[in-house]
C-alpha cells in the first residue's frame, strides 16, 4: 500500500518588539509543489503574529478545497489527492501548539474564559483558528526555532521579510522598531 503524502506547513510570526511591528509567514509544501507566504501588521504581539501564520495557511487550503470541490465546468472530476491529504502544522510556538491541541477545549467549555476566569487573549483568533481545525483536521507539531531546519529558517526569513518591507512602505516610522 502506496504511504499517503502529507501537506507540509511551516508557520511563524514575530515582532520588532512585543507589542511593535509584527509579520507572520507559512511554507507549505506537498508532493513537489511549494506555496510560501507573509503579511505583516504595524501594531501587534508575537502570539498574534504567531496564531495569524497558521490561519492564514490553513485559510488557503480551506478555500482551495472548497474551490476544487464545486463542479467543474467541463464535468470532470478535480484532482482530489491533496485534497484528502492529511495536514501537518509545524510551529515553534507552544503557545500555537498547546493552545490548539489542549487548551481550546477547556476555554470553550468555560465560555472562553481562562481558569482564572479571565477572558481568553487572542479568543477570536483562537475561535478562527478552531474553526479552520474542525473543518480541516490538521496534526499539530513542535518544531525547535533557530535551530537549523530549512522551512522554518525561511519562516523567520520571511518573517523578517514582512517587517522590513512594512517599514519602507511607511506604515510604520523606524524610530519605533
Amino acid at each position: 500500500m502506496k504511504h499517503q503524502e502529507s501537506i507540509i506547513v511551516y508557520t511563524d510570526g514575530g515582532c520588532k518588539g512585543n507589542p511593535g511591528p509584527g509579520g507572520w509567514a507559512y511554507v507549505m509544501r506537498f508532493g513537489d509543489r511549494y506555496r510560501e507566504d507573509y503579511g505583516a501588521e504595524p501594531a501587534t504581539t508575537n502570539n498574534k503574529m504567531e496564531l495569524s501564520a497558521v490561519i492564514m495557511a490553513l485559510s488557503f487550503l480551506r478555500e482551495r478545497v472548497e474551490t476544487v470541490r464545486r463542479p467543474q465546468e467541463d464535468g470532470q472530476p478535480a484532482p482530489s489527492s491533496w485534497m484528502k491529504a492529511p495536514i501537518i502544522v509545524y510551529t515553534d510556538s507552544l503557545y500555537v501548539k498547546n493552545g490548539i491541541s489542549s487548551w481550546v477545549i477547556e476555554w470553550k467549555k468555560r465560555g472562553w474564559k481562562t481558569a482564572a476566569k479571565k477572558p481568553v487573549m487572542n479568543q477570536e483568533l483562537w475561535q478562527r483558528l478552531d474553526t479552520l481545525c474542525q473543518r480541516l483536521n490538521p496534526r499539530f507539531e513542535w518544531v525547535e526555532g533557530h535551530a537549523g531546519n530549512p522551512d522554518n529558517e525561511r519562516c523567520d526569513a520571511l518573517v523578517g521579510l514582512a517587517v522590513e518591507q512594512l517599514k519602507k512602505s511607511g506604515a510604520i516610522s523606524s524610530e519605533r522598531s
